[in-house]
């Protein structure tokens, strides 16, 4: 294969590292204790629980947390991030849970100022906090913004306390410096772990895996959120030094951008241009079944994959996908790869320089 693509020696390598510290395994039952003061009054809350994850779908080990998570998550963007979509999102969410997912992840930048997808999430977190790991993110660099950020986000999905803060969107060595700078946004990543406001802490990014690679040499993070699918290989890899080194230093790994918001998926019409971010526009349907595009991703070491979902047959399919899942071997996946190669810029859009149309 060439040197771009995935190598027998790097899917060898990957693969025993999955064997080794990612392998499916079921829940054991928890209670929740949730609370909210300073360490020194209140002992930490336990994790969450849901009994349908281990009937749905296989489990992994989400790095060094302890926590045994679903191979599909819930995204909040799509529908979920959608103002004044009480009526598809609320409902989303509830089924996503009745159906085993037990990883809900959000941010307090979707949903725009209102940070909608946070609003929902709550709507069912203030009655259902017990049955999710819940992932929220902070886009601000400082310490003093993002505690205020975090303070809202509480508020927003009425609970007392995150499983999961992470920096969102990391995309420059400038980011780097500034969260590491005195006043940076790992003060309060600190500060809100000592009291009890989040349990674990990670960070996020789509732009360069270097990046993110610089940050986890800096910070013991317990997770990293990556976009990671089958057109990766082609441009900027996330898999050829991020993956390794996350699976290193025995991190939770998170899968984003699985169908690249639907530019992978065949069948799926191209929005107009203008209604498009990035330069590599999707200007023609994808190659891949969205069975194929998490297959792809799960026979990797993730320990799950987000996606957000339109409605409740996309959210059920997804959800079935996981619950047959059956690992691809390396001439699978590089047969994956070399179907997604002819619309791999438009897959990318997301990274640096990523490049427009390569396959025209």
């Amino acid at each position: 294969m060439s040197e771009a693509g995935t190598t027998r020696r790097d899917l060898f390598k990957l693969g025993a590292a999955a064997a080794a510290g990612l392998v499916a395994t079921r829940l054991a039952a928890v209670e929740p204790v949730l609370g909210l003061e300073p360490v020194a009054l209140h002992p930490a809350p336990h994790p969450p629980f849901n009994p349908a994850t281990a009937a749905a779908m296989p489990t992994r080990n989400l790095g060094r947390t302890g926590h045994k998570v679903g191979i599909f998550s819930l995204g909040g963007q799509a529908s979920i991030e959608k103002p004044h979509n009480e009526k598809v999102a609320i409902p989303l969410i509830e089924r996503a849970l009745d159906l085993g997912v037990n990883y809900c992840d959000t941010s307090a930048r979707y949903g725009g100022e209102a940070r909608w997808s946070e609003q929902y999430f709550g709507q069912v977190m203030k009655r259902r906090r017990a049955e999710a790991f819940l992932a929220t993110k902070t886009h601000d660099r400082t310490a003093d913004g993002s505690l205020r950020l975090l303070e809202t986000s509480l508020k927003l999905l009425q609970t007392d306390h995150v499983d999961l803060w992470q920096l969102h969107a990391m995309s420059t060595m400038d980011d780097v410096e500034r969260i590491c700078a005195k006043g940076g946004a790992l003060e309060a990543f600190q500060k809100a772990r000592d009291q009890k406001l989040v349990r674990f802490l990670g960070l996020s990014g789509h732009t360069d895996p270097d990046v993110l690679a610089e940050a986890i040499r800096r910070f013991p993070f317990d997770t990293v959120l990556m976009a990671f699918n089958a057109a990766d290989t082609w441009h900027l890899p996330f898999k050829k030094t991020l993956l390794p080194l996350a699976v290193e230093k025995e991190m939770g790994i998170i899968g984003m951008k699985i169908p690249a918001r639907g530019r992978l998926l065949a069948g799926v019409q191209p929005p107009p241009p203008e209604k498009q971010r990035g330069t590599a526009k999707h200007d023609r349907p994808g190659t891949l079944t969205i069975k194929e595009a998490m297959r792809y991703a799960l026979s990797h070491p993730v320990s799950t994959v987000i996606i957000g979902v339109d409605n409740i047959a996309q959210l059920e399919e997804n959800v079935r996908i996981a619950g047959e899942f059956l690992p691809l071997n390396a001439s699978q996946l590089e047969a994956l790869e070399q179907k997604v190669k002819p619309v791999y810029g438009q897959a990318q859009w997301y990274k640096r320089d990523a490049p427009a149309n390569p396959g025209k």
